[in-house]
């Protein structure tokens, strides 16, 4: 046998015969309290969960997949490996047949534009049905790069774990916020038109009367049958929800990638205006770039739905400022001037306005959020220059001064489709522009005498009531 002495304790270690470590015995023959070697061992801290990208967004892509964007498996995996796009998988026919009904409803307002006087609130349905055709191309482009941009995504998190743990609630209460609030205006419109269509006709209170009231473009041209009218409302229902989705995926987005810069921000604001050796800086400049490479990535895949939700946006602004600037907000008394039947309504007769007020005020806070959240990613990408400037000259190295050319030399921002990047000064270019816009309506507004232009269309201005045939 072998016997140690170690510290007023004999450690017997066993023949060579048997030397594993479940037969070695540590006998002490006397207690003494137990001190620290020269090195000292520091308690183990509880390992922290990072967030990774497929949690914080899990919430948001099952969402779009209900309305049959993203067609890819695996979102709901934590694992980079699971998410796969396959052409034969349910999800893919699942956005192959509402595309063709949008296609459908598209050809249908594009016909009855043909077929009746060119107006403002008669293009709109056309603009509405063709953007959403748009946005479902666009997204199925996303689904088929999703993949490897998932896996690049989970090595820049292996290299670099980002610790923000409120990433994933606030994408969550983002997407609760804004499908409540969208939920709200289209129940709204629903309550409009049927008031409308109502107050137009007092004794034929169906279904047929509501859809032929709400869907012109469809019903005026083909017989009513109940499949065709509860198609046409479901695929009316799935664009009203892809034109707030866009909204929301870029907003989720921008979450994850300003989270992914403020995490480098966090380590430089920690070491601002100490003397930390140069590699320090270097390890430093290498996260950054590669979360700089990341929304370039990003930016690559998604920068489609960023100039549609701009552009959608401004459209529609536009339009219904207008249309309050001209005719104002009115009530349902279109067809009707009986004041009894209004008190049978929801809101006394107002549901239109009541809808409309609530729409504008929605609409113009969903497009500030978005502009104001996605520019986010540009003020965090500037945010490590102050800091860089602070660092104490003896520790000045090269290192430094490539970050800070980095930092000032490159726009790190999201774009749409690079007509333009997202940088708060954005938000102020687009007011003037519908600023501009107003003030050109109505200096070369010529509206026909005796044509009745309504102000108000359900959902996204879409219930036109001129050239309605009952």
């Amino acid at each position: 046998m072998i016997i140690k002495e170690r510290k007023n304790c004999t450690v017997i270690r066993m023949s060579a015969q048997n030397n594993t470590k479940n037969n070695m015995k540590r006998q002490c023959f006397f207690w003494l309290p137990k001190t620290k070697n020269k090195v000292g061992v520091t308690k183990v801290k509880p390992k922290q969960i990072s967030a990774t990208f497929q949690e914080a967004l899990r919430s948001t892509l099952v969402i779009g997949q209900i309305f049959s964007l993203l067609p890819v498996n695996g979102v709901c995996s934590t694992n980079a490996a699971n998410v796969k796009f396959k052409w034969s998988s349910w999800k893919c026919v699942y956005l192959l047949l509402s595309l063709l009904g949008q296609i459908f409803i598209t050809t249908m307002c594009i016909h009855k534009v043909l077929n009746s006087n060119a107006s403002l609130n008669v293009t709109t349905p056309v603009i509405f049905y063709t953007t959403t055709c748009i946005t479902m191309v666009v997204f199925f482009r996303i689904a088929i790069s999703w993949p490897d941009l998932v896996h690049h995504i989970e090595k820049v998190e292996q290299l670099d774990p980002n610790y923000d743990m409120t990433l994933k609630f606030k994408c969550n209460f983002t997407c609760a916020v804004v499908f409540i609030l969208a939920s709200v205006e289209h129940i709204l419109s629903l309550l409009s038109a049927i008031a409308a269509s109502t107050a137009c006709d007092t004794e034929d209170l169906t279904y047929e009367r509501f859809v032929k009231y709400f869907y012109p473009w469809v019903f005026n041209f083909l017989p009513y049958s109940l499949i065709l009218g509860a198609m046409t409302q479901f695929v009316h229902f799935q664009s009203t929800f892809i034109w707030n989705f866009s909204d929301l995926f870029v907003i989720c987005m921008s979450y994850y990638l300003t989270s992914r810069l403020q995490n480098v921000n966090n380590k430089l604001l920690f070491a601002q205006g100490k003397y930390l050796p140069e590699v320090f800086w270097k390890t430093i400049r290498e996260d950054y770039g590669r979360a700089v490479q990341l929304v370039r990535r990003v930016d690559d895949v998604i920068n489609g739905i960023t100039f549609i939700s701009f552009a959608n946006n401004l459209f529609f602004i536009c339009l219904q400022l207008f249309n309050t600037l001209e005719d104002g907000v009115k009530g349902n008394n279109e067809c009707n001037n009986n004041i009894n039947k209004r008190s049978t309504n929801i809101f006394g007769g107002y549901e239109a306005a009541a809808y409309f007020v609530f729409s504008l005020i929605y609409l113009i806070s969903r497009s500030v959020a978005v502009s104001l959240i996605a520019s986010q990613v540009n003020t965090a990408s500037n945010a490590p220059a102050p800091v860089l400037y602070d660092v104490p000259s003896p520790v000045y190295c090269v290192e430094v001064q490539r970050f800070l050319d980095q930092v000032n030399g490159d726009k790190v921002a999201l774009s749409g489709l690079e007509f333009f990047s997202v940088t708060r000064g954005l938000l102020l270019t687009v007011a003037g522009t519908i600023v501009t816009y107003e003030l050109v309506m109505f200096q070369f507004k010529d509206t026909p005498s005796g044509e009745n232009i309504t102000s108000t269309v359900p959902t996204t201005m879409l219930a036109n009531k001129t050239d309605v045939a009952f």
